[in-house]
C-alpha cells in the first residue's frame, strides 16, 4: 500500500494548490512516482496535477462516491511510490447531510484513506496567533491525524521566527515556511483556476514552484510523515458506459470532464472520439453518442454561434442517436446564450434553453437526480449523483424536465435539466450513480 498525505488548509485562497504543484514536481524530480488526487468535485485542478506529476489525477468525493468506489480509485496509486492528495475549501467543510460514504469534506476523505493532513496556513497579518488556528484544526476531530503545517506568505525572517515559536509552544510540527511572493499565484477565473491547457509557460511555472518548495520545505520530513491507505480495492470501479463509441467535445470551451468517468468508460471497452466545436468540427459520424461536457462556452459564444459544420453535425446525429450536454454543453445545445455583455448568440437549437450571463447568479452544490426519461444510454428512474457550479441564469426552458433534482439536503432545485427527443442536458456534472 502506498503512503500518502492530504494537503489541506483552513480555508480557500491560502495557496495550497501552488504548494501541491510544487511538491508533486519536487518529489517527481527526486525520482519518485507520485500519484495525485483531488478531494471534492473539482474538474480543473486534476489537469494541473497531471502536468506537475506526469500521472492522471482522480477526484475522491465521499458524498457522491460509495466507499468501495473511493478505495477503487485510490488503488490507481498502488504502483506509485507516494500519494499526494489536495483538499478543497476548508479542511472540515462539507454538507450537513452525508451522502454515499460521508459528507464530502477533505477531512472525511483523509480519514477514510488513512492519510495524515498537512495544513497550509496563510500567516499574513499574524504570527504566534497562527498556532491557535492550527491547534484548533488539529484537535477538532480526534480521529483525524494532522501531521503538521506549512507556513505560507511569511513576510520576513522575524515573522517566521515568531510564527514558528507559536507552533512549537503548541507542539505543532512545521515542515516549512514559504516567503511571500507576489508571482507565486496562478490566474483565476469565475469557476476556479484558468485551465492548465491555457498556460503556455505552465511547465516552467511548476518547475519554479518546485525549486521554491525544495528551498523552504523539508521534503524528507514530509515523506516520513506519510502513511498508507488502509486497504486497496480488489476490483476497479466499473460504470457501464452510455455508448460504445462516444464523440466527446474537447477544447477550450468544453473541457470539464472527470478523469475517473472517462477512465471507467475506456476500461469498459468504450471508444472516445474527441472533436473540437471551436474548430468547427462535426462529431464522428460513426459515434453512437455525442457528449458535450461543461466548460466556458460563454467565453467563446461568437465562435460557437458561427460553427455551422458543428451545428449541422449535431443535428444530423440527433435524428437517430443520442446527444447529451452537461452545464456548458447543455447551454450549447440550447436556442441561445447571452454573454456577460448582453449580446445574444445563437446556439445549436436542439433544445429550447436560453441562458444568460448578463444576469449572473451563482449555482453551486451537490445534486442528486432521479431521471424522468432516458439520458444518453442511462435508463429512466436511475438515481445519479453530481455537482453543479455555474453563473448562468435560465431565461427559457420550454422542453420536458429530464430529472427530479435535489441538493445534498434533499431540497428540490429548479435546474432539472431537459430533453427533446434524443437530446438531453443537465446543469449538474455526473460523478457517480447513486446506487
Amino acid at each position: 500500500m502506498t503512503p500518502g498525505l492530504m494537503i489541506a488548509a483552513p480555508a480557500s485562497g491560502t495557496g495550497k494548490t501552488t504548494v501541491m504543484l510544487g511538491l508533486l514536481r519536487a518529489l517527481r524530480d527526486d525520482g519518485l512516482t507520485v500519484q495525485p488526487f483531488k478531494s471534492g468535485p473539482d474538474y480543473i485542478d486534476p489537469a494541473f496535477h497531471r502536468a506537475a506529476s506526469g500521472r492522471r489525477s482522480f477526484n475522491l468525493d465521499s458524498w457522491a462516491m460509495a466507499e468501495a468506489m473511493l478505495h477503487s480509485l485510490v488503488a490507481q496509486g498502488r504502483d506509485a511510490d507516494f500519494v499526494l492528495a489536495e483538499g478543497s475549501m476548508g479542511l472540515f467543510d462539507g454538507v450537513a447531510t452525508p451522502g454515499a460514504a460521508g459528507n464530502g469534506a477533505t477531512a472525511d476523505v483523509a480519514k477514510r484513506m488513512g492519510w495524515p493532513v498537512v495544513l497550509v496556513i496563510d500567516v499574513s497579518g499574524q504570527a504566534q496567533s497562527a498556532a491557535a488556528t492550527a491547534l484548533g484544526f488539529a484537535r477538532y476531530d480526534p480521529d483525524l491525524a494532522v501531521a503538521g503545517v506549512i507556513l505560507n506568505r511569511v513576510a520576513s525572517p522575524r515573522h517566521e521566527r515568531l510564527a514558528r515559536s507559536g507552533m512549537a509552544a503548541m507542539g505543532i510540527r512545521v515542515f516549512g515556511a514559504l516567503p511571500r511572493r507576489g508571482d507565486l499565484k496562478l490566474p483565476e477565473r469565475h469557476l476556479g483556476l484558468v485551465q492548465a491547457a491555457e498556460h503556455p509557460d505552465l511547465d516552467a511555472r511548476i518547475a519554479d514552484y518546485a525549486a521554491f518548495l525544495r528551498e523552504h520545505v523539508d521534503l524528507a520530513a514530509l515523506r516520513h510523515a506519510a502513511t498508507a491507505a488502509p486497504k486497496d480495492a480488489a476490483e476497479p470501479w466499473r460504470f457501464t458506459p452510455p455508448a460504445q463509441r462516444i464523440a466527446l467535445a474537447q477544447d477550450a470551451a468544453f473541457s470539464f470532464t472527470y478523469p475517473h468517468m472517462l477512465d471507467a468508460w475506456r476500461r469498459a471497452g468504450a471508444e472516445i472520439l474527441p472533436f473540437s466545436p471551436l474548430a468547427d468540427e462535426a462529431p464522428d459520424t460513426s459515434a453512437d453518442l455525442v457528449w458535450l461536457p461543461g466548460g466556458y462556452p460563454e467565453l467563446h459564444a461568437g465562435r460557437l454561434s458561427a460553427a455551422a459544420t458543428f451545428h449541422a453535425g449535431l443535428a444530423e446525429h440527433a435524428r437517430t442517436r443520442a446527444v447529451h450536454g452537461e452545464c456548458g454543453g447543455y447551454m450549447a445545445l440550447g436556442e441561445a446564450l447571452i454573454d456577460a455583455d448582453g449580446a445574444q448568440h445563437r446556439m445549436a437549437g436542439l433544445l429550447g434553453l436560453v441562458t444568460s450571463y448578463a444576469q449572473r447568479r451563482m449555482h453551486l452544490g451537490y445534486r442528486r437526480a432521479t431521471l424522468r426519461a432516458p439520458m444518453a444510454g442511462v435508463g429512466e428512474g436511475t438515481d445519479l449523483r453530481g455537482h453543479e457550479f455555474h453563473y448562468s441564469t435560465i431565461l427559457e426552458q420550454p422542453d420536458s424536465p429530464l430529472a427530479f433534482v435535489t441538493d445534498a439536503d434533499g431540497n428540490a432545485v429548479d435546474e432539472t435539466g431537459s430533453y427533446r427527443g434524443r437530446v438531453s442536458g443537465t446543469f449538474f456534472h455526473l460523478i457517480a450513480p447513486a446506487r
